[in-house]
């Protein structure tokens, strides 16, 4: 996938400012108010001392004898260095997308960055994540370890694409892997990024396609060199990349809008890391973002990872191709300075208190600044109910016919700014409706996220207005009184009804300010023929659904019966945000999520033209069930939480 240039991923500088990283101490019980607390990190500071030696066009020759072209980056010093490999799709002998890393080079480190097989300057077939190319990324850690200026330590270290090569390799065991750095690296192939919510993802992976193969049709430096065999080899690699290029025929794209590739499989289930993460074995440093196009695997990835290897997680506010913008910030130092702590412990042997380090490190949407957490999700999550009711109001109270509301207890303190109604706010014909179609959601926060941050921020992808006032439905709470604080998985409950044979939802969860303003926060999606739920992968917090993971496949697709009342399980991505208080909380709930999802030909011949109806009344409790955090750690809270199978097995 894409990755940030490398301004946005390095600070490419001799010296160091003061790295700011945690105490050990920091967290206590889990319960404690310090966890709540802005990030308190230990210094660590150690300047670059070394200048740059680079060595172009180096072949690295895998096991089936595809040679593989790659740029070594080596500090201009006689004796051996622990080795940083970089694999990376996107040409590395181009300016197209980063994945130079001056700054550990400069601070004692060879950095390997190659082209992966039938990208770049090698050679080979491109099938991204395919067996094949899986099998080079041990065998290219195994080649950099005995090279003469290695001194048998290898690390990883790259974004999008260039993390998730990281997981798959260091799945595979190989020996001289000693740690890894991913940065917004994808978890589930399927649900994160290519069909969630059971949705064509039109937003990034045309651009995507286009990146790649645009990158290896750029004439490899070395067919310039004079040398006949070089020209003989270059003209070798632009034929082979163009005929491989030439295999993603409109068929393929076809049999993902309307054939069996619309459908969750195991062509999915191998390019997915968290297929693979219990048999990790290294430390691992993930970055993610609240808004990158990874949002959801990021913190499922450090879940599965955080029981068997040293595991950090810090997620910040950004889109995919400005990850690890706008640090270092409230005492967060930069990714290239995390990178450095992490290296220097797990290649160089340095002891850089890696316990210090907060375990989770979150910024707070809504409020802008970074939090220190003692884990993901965190042991305080208390799932919180807000319920759909008539006059587009999202309040506490179930829908009822009698004079006092039903309204959920709070003995958490979750709710304390956000007082129950004392009268009736539904009646048992409550409902509200809206024309299914494809090409809503243009202006939302969305078309930013999903376009990797492309297409925005323009005004109308900052502020929702515009799109809530056109498509679908919305319910908002009246304004908190003090700050409401939620982070976790999001879980939206609608019960609705059709005239179609399908219908297409997306729930968006919105800040509303007191100036009318909407900032989306977090959004999920589903079609109702894919709404059969798993319970033994789902994850349930006291009871609560919270989590819900459905299959995607063929033979998951139930009916949808015109008229029927439907209950939709919807899967919104994990959130850290918090509701200031005089601000309201709104869910959205419309039609699509376009330009970022276009419903398969099957959904969308289904669903097209139905109108759809939102139910809220006492036989049909629509509602969001929120991460709150609890105040009291009653009901189990504050205890670490069982980590749930959300993987396929």
């Amino acid at each position: 996938m894409w990755s940030p240039s490398k301004r946005t991923v390095s600070r490419r500088t001799l010296t160091c400012a003061a790295l700011v990283l945690g105490t050990a101490g920091l967290w206590g019980s889990a319960a404690s108010p310090a966890a709540q607390d802005p990030p308190s990190w230990t210094t660590y500071d150690r300047p670059g001392q070394f200048g740059i030696v680079t060595q172009q066009n180096v072949p690295v020759t895998m096991s089936d004898g595809v040679q593989l072209n790659a740029i070594v980056y080596r500090p201009d010093a006689p004796g051996t260095f622990p080795v940083i490999v970089t694999p990376t799709p996107y040409n590395g002998g181009t300016t197209i997308v980063g994945s130079e890393n001056a700054y550990l080079v400069q601070r004692g480190y060879v950095q390997v960055v190659v082209d992966v097989r039938g990208t770049g300057s090698s050679g080979g077939y491109w099938n991204d994540f395919g067996s094949r190319e899986q099998l080079d990324g041990p065998e290219v850690v195994e080649w950099a370890a005995g090279q003469p200026w290695s001194n048998g330590n290898v690390g990883m270290w790259g974004s999008s694409y260039m993390a998730i090569t990281q997981l798959l390799t260091a799945a595979q065991h190989p020996p001289h892997l000693k740690a890894i750095f991913p940065i917004i690296p994808m978890g589930d192939s399927y649900r994160d990024m290519v069909f969630p919510g059971g949705q064509n993802n039109t937003g990034f992976i045309p651009f995507w396609l286009v990146l790649v193969s645009g990158a290896g049709l750029v004439p490899p430096s070395y067919a310039l060199s004079g040398n006949p065999t070089d020209l003989v080899r270059a003209y070798g690699v632009l034929t082979t990349h163009a005929a491989g290029y030439a295999s993603f025929d409109p068929n393929f794209e076809i049999q993902k809008m309307a054939g069996d590739e619309a459908y969750d499989g195991p062509g999915w289930k191998l390019t997915s890391p968290l297929e693979v993460a219990d048999q990790v074995q290294v430390p691992t440093f993930i970055i993610g973002g609240l808004h990158d196009i990874f949002q959801r695997g990021e913190p499922l990835l450090y879940e599965r990872l955080k029981n068997h290897v040293p595991t950090r997680l810090v997620m910040g506010p950004w889109t995919h191709t400005h990850a690890t913008e706008g640090l270092p910030a409230d005492g967060v130092p930069s990714a290239d300075q995390m990178a450095l702590r992490w290296f220097d412990q797990y290649l160089k042997g340095i002891d850089t208190n890696i316990a210090g380090i907060p375990k989770v490190t979150q910024v707070v949407l809504g409020d802008g600044h970074y939090q220190a957490q003692a884990d993901w999700p965190d042991p305080r999550l208390v799932p919180a109910r807000l319920y759909v009711n008539s006059g587009n109001q999202l309040t506490r109270s179930q829908p009822s016919t009698i004079p006092t509301p039903t309204c959920d207890p709070d003995p958490d303190g979750v709710f304390d700014g956000l007082p129950c109604p004392t009268s009736v706010v539904g009646t048992l014909t409550s409902k509200d409706s809206f024309l299914q179609n494809p090409v809503s959601g243009i202006c939302t926060q969305s078309t930013s996220q999903w376009s990797a941050g492309l297409l925005g921020p323009v005004p109308c992808t900052t502020d929702g207005r515009l799109d809530e006032s056109t498509s679908g439905v919305t319910y908002t709470t009246q304004p908190f009184t003090q700050d409401f604080r939620f982070s976790g998985p999001v879980f939206a409950d609608l019960w609705v009804t059709t005239t179609a044979q399908d219908a297409v939802v997306s729930v968006r969860v919105n800040d509303v300010g007191p100036d009318g303003s909407v900032t989306d926060v977090t959004d999920g999606w589903l079609a109702a023929s894919f709404r059969a739920v798993d319970p033994t992968h789902s994850r349930y917090v006291n009871g609560q659904l919270m989590q819900p993971w459905h299959w995607f496949t063929k033979d998951s697709v139930l009916p949808v019966t015109p008229g029927q009342p439907t209950e939709l399980p919807i899967e919104v991505f994990p959130t850290n945000a918090v509701i200031k208080a005089g601000h309201s909380l709104q869910i959205a709930v419309g039609p699509n999520d376009f330009p970022h999802a276009v419903p398969p030909v099957s959904q969308l011949s289904a669903s097209l033209a139905g109108v759809v109806t939102v139910l809220h009344d006492p036989a049909h409790l629509s509602y969001v069930a929120l991460p709150g955090l609890s105040k009291t750690c009653s009901k189990n809270a504050c205890r670490p939480l069982p980590v749930p199978n959300l993987i396929r097995g």
